[in-house]
């Protein structure tokens, strides 16, 4: 298994778990980020942080660090 943040650009991976402190998984998940759903990193900013990601038709941005806590899997 692998982090979110190890995902190269433009690879759809499905979201097996989310990790972390229960307001951290909360926040997360009211986002979209839930087990079962397919995510694509679609930009990196010039520094590797943050994350651009394409979820459910949506696009959001998070820390490459919030991202080691989503397990995903291709």
């Amino acid at each position: 298994m692998q982090s979110l943040a190890d995902v190269g650009r433009h690879r759809p991976v499905t979201i097996t778990s989310v990790d972390g402190e229960r307001g951290f998984r909360r926040r997360l998940m009211e986002m979209g980020l839930v087990p079962g759903t397919q995510v694509t990193v679609t930009n990196v900013a010039p520094l590797g942080d943050p994350l651009e990601i394409e979820v459910r038709r949506g696009r959001l941005s998070i820390r490459r660090g919030e991202a080691a806590h989503i397990r995903v899997k291709r």
